[in-house]
């Protein structure tokens, strides 16, 4: 990894000097022939480019979407990826992608090469890095209970967390993502990666406006991880919820009926769901997040 003002221009001092480019219209740098990774789903975007992206070396320059299709191909044919993160999505630091259909045995891929230049990663106009933001802070809040939680992760978390909330967004979003990429999810990322695949909402959006109730959830879950995720945003148990709703400015989420039933089911199917600590989550109790999500609660 370089991280630091200027990171992103040292591909050739590295011995990146082949590769296909995949990127977007707003993120394009311009170094070479692009390949546009549009909207949509990683899988079907991939797919859509399997072919077409020929050279082993791959550089992602550009937000999650991007470096989450360049892995996706990778995984499906070999080579190798350079991330060039322009967003704080954290897909730079995992190994977590979805994959192209008929190629799900393919290795989980984690990119060789990030190039964070704090400037690229922080972008985007401000409503939009707040809640890129709080998808970072996401990752480490979750991180702190995470099926593999450990004591690398948890510290790299809460550093992470303390980092973004004091406004070091690009190196807080980056300990974030390592950490859970170490540590694994469970309720916040299968509430909102299902929301984002079945609604199409906003990814960073959908995660800003669900996050002050996943954690609300956990308070009784986990007590300790929440205790030192809240010290760690300037707030007490009490008051983390209003915290992060003050963090990510008030993000709501608002589906209708027989969208949050299809999440529901959704989020009911995945196994990682299982990984939250005792009890067991329900369906009601997912239907009430997702309501609060697009209410103004007392939080």
């Amino acid at each position: 990894m370089e991280f630091g003002t200027g990171a992103a221009g040292r591909l050739a001092e590295l011995g990146w000097d082949e590769f296909d480019l995949l990127t977007t219209a707003r993120a394009d740098p311009g170094i070479a022939p692009a390949h546009i990774v549009a909207a949509g789903g990683v899988p079907e975007l991939a797919a859509s480019l399997l072919l077409r992206v020929v050279r082993p070396r791959l550089v992602a320059w550009g937000g999650g979407r991007v470096i989450d299709t360049a892995k996706a191909i990778v995984s499906a044919r070999g080579g190798e990826v350079c991330a060039v993160p322009t967003t704080l999505s954290g897909a730079e630091m995992t190994s977590l992608h979805r994959k192209i259909a008929g190629h799900e045995s393919g290795r989980s891929v984690r990119p060789v090469l990030v190039l964070a230049d704090p400037g690229l990663m922080c972008s985007l106009p401000e409503p939009m890095l707040r809640a890129s933001a709080m998808n970072a802070l996401a990752h480490g809040a979750e991180a702190l209970y995470g099926p593999r939680a450990n004591p690398v992760a948890r510290l790299a978390a809460l550093r992470g967390v303390w980092l973004l909330a004091a406004g070091d967004r690009a190196l807080g979003a980056l300990l974030c993502a390592y950490a859970v990429d170490s540590a694994g999810y469970a309720l916040h990322h299968v509430l909102g990666q299902t929301t984002v695949r079945v609604c199409g909402t906003p990814h960073a959006e959908t995660y800003a406006a669900l996050l002050p109730h996943t954690m609300a959830a956990m308070l009784e879950r986990a007590p300790e991880q929440m205790a030192e995720l809240a010290a760690a945003v300037g707030a007490t148990s009490a008051s983390l919820a209003a915290r992060l709703d003050e963090l990510g400015g008030g993000t709501r989420l608002n589906l209708d009926p027989g969208q949050r039933r299809r999440v529901v089911e959704g989020a009911l199917g995945r196994s990682e769901l299982a990984c939250t600590p005792a009890p067991p989550v329900t369906a009601t109790e997912l239907e009430a997040l997702l309501e609060a999500a697009a209410a103004h609660p007392n939080l």
